[in-house]
Order: C-alpha cells, then sequence, then structure tokens
C-alpha cells in the first residue's frame, strides 16, 4: 500500500497530465502522476504531428480560442527555458477554389477575432511563401510553429520532479472508491491513496471517470490518423506548414503537409473510426471498445449524420490513389512515387448522447476531483494554459474545504 494522504494524484502521463501536475507543483501542491504505460506520451501526445497552434480556427471566446493564445506563449517560454527544440515557421492556410473563399474570410475573422497576426496573401504571394502550392487566396500566419511534444512532456516531468512531484509508469488504474476523505485508486502496482484526483487520462478519461462515480454524459470515440511521409529527395516540395480550408461541419483540419522539426515532411491525416481506443493499424480491434461503441445511442446518431464523411475517409484511407488525390490539390506536382506509408494517431473525440462531435475543450468538476473529457487539437498547444485552469479548480476546491472545516462548530465528544 502506498499512501499519500495529503497529496493529490493526476491520471495520465501525456502532455496536459504533465503540464497539470507542473502547476500544481509550482504553487506548492507537488501530485503523483500514474502512468499506464511503461513511458511517457505514449499515444495522442506520441503520436502528434508537433504544430504550435496559434489559435486561428476556434470559435471567439471559447475554452480552446482563450488557452491556445495562452498556450502558444508559454510553450514557447517553455521550450526557451527547458532547451526544447523548436521552430517558429508560419502556417500557410490556402484556398484551392473560389467556392472556399467565404470559409477563408470566415477564418480570418476568427483568427483576427482571437488575437492571431494573420495576413491575406494572393495566387503570386503563395507561391513566394510555398512555390509548389497552388491556390486563389490564402492566409499566413507566423506565429505557427513545430516541436516535439514527446521531448516536452519530458521535460515537464523533469521540472515535475525538481519541484518534489513524481511519475510512476506501469500504473495502470483498476478501480477507484472514496474511503473517507481520502480517493483511493488501485492500480496493477498497488494501492494508492490520495487528497484529490484529476483524470487526464486522454483515450481512457470517460472510463476513469466513471470509475470516480461520475457519469461524463459523453462517450469517447476514437479516430485514426493516417500520415504518408515524403520521401527525402521530395521534402523540398514543402518548406513549412501547408493547410487546406476546414469543413465547419467537422472538428478536423483536414490532410495538410507538416515540415517537422526533424525536417520528415508528413501529409495527413485522414480520419477513420479505429476499432481500438489504442489501435493504431487496421488490424487492432478491441471487442470492449467496440460493444462500448455499439451500446452507447450517440455513435449511432453521429454515424446517421456523418456516414458520408466517415465513407469517404475509409475510401481514402484504402486508396493510396485517393490520398495523392487529396494532396495534389495543394501540392499538384506530387506524385505517387513521392509519397511512403508514415505512421498514425488515435484522437480521442468525445461525442455527446445526441451524437454531437463535443468540438470545444470538456472539463468537469466533482468532490475532489476534476474531469478533462474533451481534449483534442490544439490541446498539446494549450496544455500549460488547460494546465494551469485544472491547477485553480482543483487547488480551489482544496482551500474550500479547508476553510470550511476552519470555520466548522466545535463538537464535544464526551467520555474520553
Amino acid at each position: 500500500m502506498v499512501s499519500t494522504p495529503n497529496r493529490s494524484v493526476v491520471v495520465g502521463g501525456g502532455i496536459v497530465g504533465l503540464a497539470t501536475a507542473v502547476a500544481m507543483a509550482a504553487r506548492g501542491h507537488p501530485p503523483i502522476v500514474l502512468e499506464a504505460e511503461d513511458r511517457l506520451a505514449a499515444h495522442q501526445t506520441g503520436h502528434n504531428s508537433g504544430v504550435i497552434h496559434s489559435g486561428l480556427y476556434y470559435k471567439p471566446g471559447s475554452l480552446k480560442a482563450r488557452m491556445c493564445r495562452a498556450g502558444l506563449k508559454a510553450m514557447y517560454q517553455f521550450c526557451v527555458e527547458e532547451n526544447v527544440p523548436h521552430r517558429r515557421c508560419g502556417k500557410l492556410v490556402v484556398a484551392i477554389t473560389k467556392d472556399e473563399l467565404p470559409r477563408l474570410a470566415t477564418l480570418e475573422e476568427r483568427g483576427r477575432a482571437n488575437g492571431v497576426n494573420v495576413r491575406r496573401l494572393g495566387p503570386e504571394e503563395i507561391k513566394e511563401r510555398e512555390p509548389e502550392t497552388v491556390g486563389v487566396a490564402g492566409l499566413w500566419v507566423p506565429e505557427t510553429g513545430i516541436v516535439n511534444y514527446s521531448l516536452v512532456t519530458e521535460a515537464l516531468a523533469r521540472r515535475l520532479t525538481r519541484l518534489g512531484g513524481e511519475v510512476r509508469l506501469g500504473n495502470r488504474v483498476l478501480s477507484i472508491r472514496r474511503d473517507g476523505a481520502a480517493i483511493v485508486l488501485q492500480t496493477t502496482r498497488g494501492e494508492v491513496r490520495a487528497s484529490s484526483l484529476v483524470n487526464c487520462a486522454g483515450l481512457q478519461c470517460d472510463r476513469i471517470a466513471r470509475l470516480a462515480g461520475v457519469e461524463p454524459g459523453i462517450r469517447i470515440v476514437p479516430f485514426r490518423g493516417e500520415y504518408y511521409t515524403l520521401r527525402p529527395e521530395r521534402a523540398d516540395l514543402v518548406r513549412g506548414l501547408i493547410y487546406p480550408v476546414p469543413d465547419p461541419a467537422l472538428p478536423f483540419l483536414g490532410v495538410h503537409f507538416t515540415r517537422g522539426i526533424d525536417d520528415v515532411v508528413e501529409a495527413g491525416p485522414n480520419a477513420v473510426l479505429a476499432f481500438k481506443r489504442e489501435g493504431y493499424s487496421r488490424m487492432d480491434v478491441s471487442l470492449r471498445d467496440m460493444a462500448d461503441l455499439a451500446f452507447f445511442p450517440g455513435f449511432w446518431r453521429m454515424a446517421r449524420v456523418q456516414w458520408r464523411n466517415g465513407l469517404a475517409e475509409t475510401l481514402r484511407s484504402l486508396s493510396k490513389a485517393r490520398f495523392l488525390a487529396s494532396l495534389q490539390k495543394l501540392i499538384p506536382a506530387l506524385t505517387e512515387d513521392d509519397i511512403a506509408p508514415g505512421g498514425s494517431g488515435v484522437r480521442a473525440q468525445a461525442v455527446g448522447r445526441d451524437g454531437r462531435l463535443i468540438d470545444d475543450f470538456h472539463i468537469q468538476t466533482a468532490p475532489g476531483m476534476v474531469h478533462v473529457l474533451n481534449a483534442p487539437s490544439p490541446a498539446a498547444t494549450a496544455s500549460l494554459a488547460i494546465g494551469k485552469e485544472i491547477a485553480d479548480r482543483i487547488l480551489g476546491q482544496r482551500a474550500s474545504a479547508s476553510t470550511a472545516r476552519m470555520h466548522a462548530p466545535t463538537r464535544s465528544v464526551v467520555g474520553l
């Protein structure tokens, strides 16, 4: 048994979990981080394309917009402080046809409302930025950057340790119960008792919430994003980051090009239903995860609305030629020989019982607990800001409870 009665526990060793732990430790409450895998950043964080987003896409006033803007500045500062390699390369968003111009204008308005430094480009200016890209108009966002978020997470873990916190790997949470004022977590490596709980479990966040006795009202639906990479001898087709104008009806940005911090150029991703929450290939299947979806009415309501998009993404996943055709809309010079299958990642997409794809960050609070139930892109960019928000909530609860105990009436106990 591991007794930690006065310490909080953070479940999840991705970038949001570590950023939260560091924010708590910086305020004098260093927590224990429990990670199920044998390494940090094993899932969403470690399969991230590494973009430091500017806040261009998000509805003004939303958590995404606020936290992305704050997180952008904090991320650049953190990388400088911890010597994490990063690059401010800028991003180009391209309208390929005139039909996309109204959406491009809306995107520009959103960006400016969020405080993003954005500039409208014409066809010739697009060529100046990305000579192989074609489009009728574009947006240039110089604040956007690139980093390896696994390295950021490792740097956060080092900072946490310096501040008195602890990371425990290989601690998969099996059950959660209350024992008086304590929260007791049974893990694959024993029991952990804690004063409060923060759930940053990503692909498993809804299950952790239910183990803790909280009904989250959503279900995580895993979407696998598959990438191709440009062969090294053709990587010069892309200078930086090139994006299409996204479909406003979907929480995905469309297939795009990303020159990483290692100068490898990725192309993608698509977005297909994964048959396992940690399913990084078509052969990965979990009967439990599939049954979870089958018995969730929100999944079928979502499927009825999104089946055409789902079919198109699936066909593109199965056909290199279809994937290439999507990429050629941005870079016509690209050929089938220029691309090779790359990696993949799984997005933890929260879906409501009504079938709605939850777009904004979703954080739910319960007594002694905070549950992060939807943290898709730009969560990595915003992680330091999200961490501060969660620390405010969980430590605010602790302060309120402490104040309540201090002001509680004294009871006399007879017979001692």
